[in-house]
């Protein structure tokens, strides 16, 4: 008993005192940095999330009074022009700050291997931007430049012949710039080319600069991957390939060096900002590790539909499973998010 008790004490002290000295010299206790409300909101002030963090995708169609269920998407849907103050007006008072706009073209007979309805003044994107620009002067609107919505084979770019399978970049250059100047004459305020075409950045700046536009940055789809996530928005944009798949021109989602070099690239070309697609968080780390430059990210429809379905099947509440992705994209080193969960987004960070 005595001795048991002896023992015990000496032990307890030792204990004490050995932990007391590994404590003070080499442990960091973070529980005190998360004891409070406030200190937990200190240490993720730099994945804080607000409006202007965030970037609505909207696709706009060339069928006049249509809001159109993507079957795909819940909640989402293509507009005509006509109809956009339905969707913006209650956007505004939440506080939306910008829109990247996509054109849905729904009669394939106007589709042709030029993607010649891309910047056609009667065609979706040019009207609903002049449109915008009229009626909601203080939104920051941004311009998706590619070609796959309106070209008959559903590519990004053009190719050297009808019968030919490989895409001729420099033609593609060519066009990729006209549409990227269309799209600043009808009042774009950012241009943001997503074809994944060699060197379509110095173009588009070179064609910007020379023709009166030098003050139209150029948001770049720097680290665009040819994903599975993407097969909600081709729905969307009507912009399936009919032939083939864009493995050719778009990253391999397993290579850790190339979208590296295609953001070193696309900085040394002029990119005023650049973008990951899908928002993989390694690669927006090592982008922020890169540039001080405004890094997006593309929370893809694939990623939309997937939180959505696993919400709708009880996996978690659909509030903390958008903001704790978001959060980890901010948290990555993104500057802003493009999602789909942007008008849910501006509800949640208000409550």
């Amino acid at each position: 008993g005595m001795l048991t008790r002896n023992l015990h004490k000496t032990l307890k002290k030792q204990k004490y005192q050995g932990h007391c000295r590994y404590h003070r010299e080499t442990v960091l206790d973070l529980h005190p940095s998360i004891s409070h409300k406030v200190l937990r909101d200190w240490s993720q002030i730099r994945s804080n999330i607000t409006s202007t963090n965030l970037v609505y995708p909207v696709f706009v169609t060339d069928s006049p009074n249509t809001k159109n269920a993507i079957s795909s998407m819940p909640e989402q849907y293509q507009w005509s022009t006509d109809k956009l103050p339905e969707l913006i007006d209650p956007l505004m008072e939440k506080g939306l700050k910008s829109l990247l706009v996509f054109g849905a073209i729904t009669d394939p007979s106007c589709k042709d291997a030029t993607g010649i309805m891309a910047d056609d003044t009667k065609g979706p994107v040019y009207r609903a931007i002049k449109y915008l620009k009229e009626h909601y002067p203080e939104l920051l609107l941004m311009a998706d430049v590619c070609l796959c919505q309106y070209t008959d084979h559903g590519h990004c770019g053009i190719f050297d012949t009808e019968k030919s399978e490989r895409l001729n970049n420099e033609k593609s250059l060519d066009r990729l710039s006209e549409v990227a100047y269309n799209y600043c004459q009808a009042g774009a305020d950012v241009i943001a080319p997503s074809d994944m075409m060699d060197g379509r950045i110095g173009a588009i700046k070179d064609t910007l600069n020379n023709n009166g536009y030098r003050h139209v940055p150029v948001m770049s789809y720097s680290a665009k991957f040819a994903s599975c996530l993407y097969g909600p928005f081709r729905d969307a944009a009507h912009s399936k390939p009919a032939f083939g798949n864009r493995q050719t021109y778009q990253l391999p989602v397993g290579s850790p060096s190339l979208p590296i070099l295609a953001i070193e690239r696309d900085i040394q070309e002029g990119a005023d900002m650049i973008m990951v697609k899908p928002a993989f968080p390694d690669i927006i780390s090592k982008a922020r590790d890169m540039t001080d430059l405004p890094i997006s990210c593309y929370q893809v429809s694939g990623e939309y539909a997937m939180l959505w379905h696993a919400a709708e099947a009880g996996c978690f509440s659909l509030k903390e499973g958008v903001m704790e992705s978001i959060t980890g994209l901010r948290r990555a080193g993104s500057d802003i998010i493009i999602t789909y969960y942007t008008p849910r987004i501006l509800d949640w960070i208000k409550e």
